[in-house]
């Protein structure tokens, strides 16, 4: 029986989006979660689902509600997990990544920014696992544009639910405001993680700068 319940984020240490904003969001982000219990509780029962197919069918509706609720529930909780907790000067080995990989921080907070403004759902600063290097991964819905084996480091969510009430159609000073809230102990957590996963599968990288190829 899955009862999975949502994290608790303490929305107090966000400074520039309002508790009223960020409360409604959460109500989204709780939904998600009620919505993948009760999709994963369902029993497979073979004579439910005789009508099989991909244009419309009760099992195709079924597992792409569960991709989407799926998502939605992994997504917001990165997304609420970096914006949470303080910790908002850059530094650590994240940023030292991000200023090797592209060229200065400004440049690279320059090319989230317009990143996010052409997008309608998400934007994730990952490590992609083909070429173990940085790269904003986009998606204008929670199933759509979601990349294997590439670990989110940094998620944005530019939906207009995220900001709409504090920024209206100011999607630019929301993205603004989203920045200085990183939490980067966060953001160097989960990069160390990665690292981490990359020792336990036996993968060579390069040790302080782990932005090339590799093999096993």
């Amino acid at each position: 029986m899955y009862n999975m319940k949502p994290e608790v984020f303490n929305f107090n240490s966000v400074k520039g989006i309002s508790l009223r904003q960020l409360n409604e969001h959460y109500k989204l982000y709780v939904g998600y979660v009620n919505t993948l219990n009760e999709i994963w509780n369902i029993d497979y029962i073979p004579q439910n689902y005789t009508d099989s197919n991909s244009t419309y069918s009760k099992m195709r509706s079924l597992k792409l509600g569960e991709t989407y609720a799926l998502n939605g529930v992994k997504l917001h909780n990165l997304y609420f997990k970096n914006i949470t907790g303080g910790n908002t000067t850059p530094h650590g080995p994240v940023l030292n990544s991000i200023i090797n990989q592209f060229s200065s921080y400004d440049n690279f907070i320059s090319y989230l920014t317009n990143v996010g403004l052409s997008m309608r759902g998400w934007a994730v600063l990952s490590i992609d696992s083909l070429d173990n290097k940085f790269h904003i991964i986009v998606s204008d819905l929670h199933d759509k544009g979601s990349v294997w084996i590439s670990y989110p480091i940094l998620v944005m969510d530019v939906y207009e639910h995220a900001y709409f009430m504090d920024f209206g159609t100011n999607k630019k000073e929301y993205i603004s405001t989203f920045i200085k809230n990183i939490n980067w102990t966060v953001l160097n957590k989960r990069f160390q993680n990665y690292l981490h996963i990359m020792r336990v599968m036996n993968i060579n990288y390069n040790r302080y700068l782990p932005y090339k190829f590799f093999n096993r």
